[in-house]
């Protein structure tokens, strides 16, 4: 805890431990009511520290309503960040490289939110500054076409503010912002159903033509796992190794930890479909000897596979479709789903029912020919009754 001592002048020094250092601050002259309250809330700062824990709402709110002298009397001893460092950018860059425990695809999110923040702010931008007016203009700003490329869907925005709101929050717990800019009924997170717009069934006649524009031949079988084996890539396309195909009895041993959530863990058994067998048998009759890896020229994961995917498609004079790789796997698991039960379908893709319909099943041109069928069918039986 917190304690003080006051000279003959009426000086007050407050000691606090930091890391097992004893610390002082000195106050200055101040009444023994005003001592003893500073001692209350650097003790509350102290104990958030020791345990690493975020401090208390009161706790943040009186430290960001003391003036600036003080504030920086405090952060000398180690107890609080300085003000003058909550840099948007460099909070950001430092909570990204402080969690290490995180998978590579969470921090890429988190980078391309972060390039996004960086853009729309600028370099310079004190969290401090960014009011809830600033965050709505962000969101709106995602949504616009100024983002460089095309406007993001609401899925995305919403996922992209609510990255921008975990950031602040983490700054909040620790004393440095007063409220959270992101937080706010004007400004969702939560992502719902997926944006329906951007889906694209690929047909297997439309497969067969981006085969062919392929540059080379484990192109071709990462565009195949993904089509016809409902891999995502680059995540579990890169991930599978020769050792993982199980030849005699047509499966293969797919990794990933968006699987994890299932009974085996991040390892899952898929059948080795036909459709991808002639072009792993001409990659195998390609590989180096103790090739570990089935795609060994590609090894990139935090590359956009996509773009490139978009560039063939172009070459070959077809016309790209939305979410070039993604929609690949969602198309083989709306196959899928007309021949075996959901539970199966889940398990070969690794997701989960409520996922699948959210993200993943399509509505497909066959669907609505097969209505067509039952409906001439039903007024069939009504005439000739």
């Amino acid at each position: 805890m917190a304690s003080k001592s006051i000279a003959k002048n009426g000086s007050v020094t407050v000691y606090v431990y930091v890391n097992g250092s004893r610390k002082k601050l000195r106050i200055g002259r101040v009444s023994k009511r005003q001592v003893e309250s500073i001692c209350v809330w650097l003790g509350r700062l102290e104990s958030s520290r020791s345990t690493n824990e975020p401090v208390d709402k009161q706790t943040a709110d009186w430290l960001n309503g003391i003036d600036d002298q003080l504030h920086q009397k405090i952060s000398n001893v180690g107890l609080v960040l300085p003000r003058s460092s909550a840099n948007l950018m460099d909070y950001v860059d430092g909570y990204i490289s402080e969690r290490s425990e995180v998978k590579q695809s969470t921090a890429t999110v988190w980078r391309r939110t972060r390039n996004h923040l960086q853009k729309f702010f600028g370099p310079e931008r004190q969290m401090r500054d960014v009011t809830l007016g600033d965050a709505k203009d962000f969101r709106r700003y995602l949504l616009s076409e100024k983002t460089g490329k095309r406007a993001l869907s609401e899925d995305t925005t919403r996922r992209t503010c609510g990255i921008a709101k975990q950031f602040f929050e983490d700054a909040k717990d620790r004393g440095m912002l007063d409220r959270n800019p992101f937080k706010h009924r004007d400004i969702p997170t939560a992502t719902g159903a997926g944006d329906k717009s951007r889906e694209f069934f690929v047909s297997r006649e439309l497969a067969e033509r981006v085969m062919f524009a392929l540059p080379d031949a484990q192109w071709r079988l990462m565009f195949a796992l993904a089509r016809f084996g409902g891999l995502r890539c680059p995540s579990e396309v890169l991930s599978l190794r020769w050792c993982d195909i199980d030849w005699e009895n047509d499966r293969m041993i797919v990794s990933s930890p968006k699987r994890e959530h299932h009974e085996g863990g991040e390892l899952e058994v898929v059948p080795l479909f036909p459709e991808i067998r002639p072009y792993l048998d001409e990659c195998y009759d390609l590989a180096e000897d103790g090739a570990e890896f089935v795609i060994s020229r590609y090894r990139k994961f935090d590359s956009n596979y996509g773009t490139l995917l978009t560039k063939h498609i172009r070459q070959a004079k077809l016309k790209p479709w939305p979410k070039p790789f993604q929609n690949l796997p969602s198309t083989q698991e709306t196959e899928l789903a007309e021949e075996f039960p959901m539970h199966v379908v889940c398990s070969w893709i690794g997701n989960s029912q409520l996922v699948a319909a959210k993200h993943y099943q399509q509505v497909t041109d066959d669907h609505f020919k097969a209505a067509q069928k039952v409906g001439q069918q039903t007024s069939t039986r009504g005439c000739n009754g």
